[in-house]
């Protein structure tokens, strides 16, 4: 008889062994094969961890190099200011399935937060370790229920079998910073160094489209010059527009590109 403090006994997934988890208590590692699990309204899951390979500074100069690349406005990490760096373990929920005879993995978030391209990141199976007790003082619980993210799951993948489900701990470093007095968020991925953000100061893209609007614009007028010619005047019109065309072609390139890389120097 369970006593008013346990729960029912649950099966560990790994080796079938009873699991007599306390009240509350959602971490456990099976005294009998040493696998960690993680109960989830009287289920349990495989409970994983993704091993961190970058500290603190190097995840800051992984930011840099998003925030000097071509996805953000020139200049960012010169003109923003970090604020905060702080590091967790994120959970996730892990469903891997099989489609067209090969296995994949999708990722929905098992905790609230701001930064959902959390679930694009990129995990494989080798890569994923037994989760420590030891790291539970700087793991995020999960506050998603199992249903919840299969839910997801079953909306976004419709028919796909679920082989496995289990609780990933991913390591990463969220960065708060500035950029003209508006407050942005990016997360690094301590395992890969990728850089993750829903919202982030992007590149506008008018200025481009002007100057490649009126680019088209402008040779399609002058590639019109020898089809005028030559309605005009069938023995030599078409040369005299090619000729025409060419000539004004060669002040208008450079003047284009000169434009070109004056945008390019300021958004």
């Amino acid at each position: 008889m369970n006593t008013p403090n346990t729960l029912s006994v649950l099966s560990c997934p790994q080796c079938g062994g009873e699991l007599h988890p306390d009240e509350g208590q959602i971490f456990i590692v099976c005294p009998y094969c040493g696998a960690t699990v993680f109960v989830d309204k009287s289920r349990t899951v495989f409970h994983w961890v993704l091993t961190p390979t970058l500290n603190g500074e190097q995840a800051e100069a992984a930011l840099k190099r998003w925030m000097s690349g071509s996805e953000t406005v020139k200049d960012l990490d010169q003109k923003s200011q970090i604020v905060n760096r702080s590091f967790r373990y994120f959970p996730l929920w892990y469903f891997r399935w099989k489609s067209d005879g090969q296995e994949r993995v999708a990722l929905e978030p098992a905790a609230a937060t701001s930064v959902t391209e959390l679930a694009h990141l990129s995990l494989l199976a080798g890569d994923l370790r037994p989760y420590a007790p030891s790291l539970e003082g700087d793991s995020e619980p999960p506050s998603v229920p199992l249903e919840a993210g299969l839910d997801w799951f079953r909306q976004s993948h419709a028919g796909a079998k679920v082989e496995e489900m289990a609780l990933v701990h991913v390591p990463i470093f969220e960065f708060k910073y500035l950029y003209r007095g508006e407050t942005y968020t990016a997360v690094v991925d301590a395992a890969t160094g990728s850089v993750l953000a829903n919202v982030y100061p992007a590149k506008a893209e008018l200025p481009y489209r002007l100057v490649g609007g009126v680019a088209a614009v402008v040779f399609l007028c002058l590639a019109s010059f020898p089809v005028i010619g030559g309605l005009a005047d069938h023995d030599g019109g078409a040369i005299a527009g090619f000729l025409l065309c060419s000539g004004l072609g060669l002040i208008a390139a450079p003047i284009l590109m000169a434009w070109a890389g004056w945008v390019a120097a300021r958004v």
